[in-house]
């Protein structure tokens, strides 16, 4: 932690102190403010209610899911038909479904929402998008730069990404971006009424079985939680 950002946090210290009464039963309620580092929690609590940050990502999540489904279906969500239609092929000649297609475009929208969000009220670094190569056996962590993901994505090279993270939001507690206080994905279950859910990794990964989740709990260390605009936010 730097120089400025270690004096706040000790001076957050006594603001934590004096907050602790009106914090408790937030925190208590709220999954995301649980999780959160006391120190940070406390720099946040100085301009900001403790649930602001979890209020507005979920609104953000709301905003993207009722956005993405206006461009084709204007005041409702699509129905499961719907949803399962094949809409186009990938490059590698798979199928991808109008709710894989909506996945995408509302991540877009939601992410870019979370940003500006995020710069408001997250009082340390954040990452969005970033990819990570994990090492289960060695529990080893680098991050792949996104010129490298471009590249090896069009040269055809998916393959090297094989066994790699990319959360969409990872919340630091200081400058170390390796570890995490905090990672966050967006699901827009397709339809609406399916429960969003972490997905689970199939047999050829390198964490076949385990779900996404507990992965980025294990690589990056904090806790992860999902951002849905049905459920708002909850734990793996």
């Amino acid at each position: 932690m730097d120089t400025e950002t270690a004096g706040k946090a000790r001076h957050a210290a006594y603001v934590a102190e004096q907050a602790s009464a009106r914090a408790a039963p937030q925190a208590m309620a709220s999954p995301l403010v649980r999780a959160i580092p006391p120190a940070v929690l406390a720099l946040m609590q100085q301009e900001h209610d403790a649930d602001e940050l979890e209020q507005q990502l979920v609104a953000c999540a709301v905003q993207a899911e009722q956005l993405g489904n206006a461009r084709y279906f204007k005041d409702r969500p699509p129905t499961r038909q719907e949803c399962a239609e094949v809409v186009e092929q990938d490059r590698c000649g798979k199928p991808v479904t109008r709710a894989m297609k909506l996945g995408q475009q509302k991540h877009v929208l939601a992410l870019q929402c979370a940003e500006a969000v995020l710069k408001e009220l997250w009082p340390a670094p954040f990452s969005i998008e970033q990819r990570y190569r994990y090492y289960p056996n060695a529990r080893f962590l680098e991050t792949l730069s996104r010129a490298k993901e471009a590249q090896l994505i069009a040269d055809g090279c998916t393959d090297e990404l094989r066994g790699t993270i990319k959360p969409d939001i990872v919340l630091h507690e200081d400058r170390n971006l390796l570890k995490s206080a905090l990672s966050l994905d967006f699901k827009f279950p397709c339809p609406n009424t399916n429960r969003p859910q972490w997905a689970r990794y199939g047999s050829s990964s390198p964490y076949a079985d385990e779900l996404q989740g507990t992965v980025y709990e294990k690589a990056l260390g904090g806790k992860a939680l999902l951002i849905s605009p049905t459920k708002g936010i909850a734990p793996p």
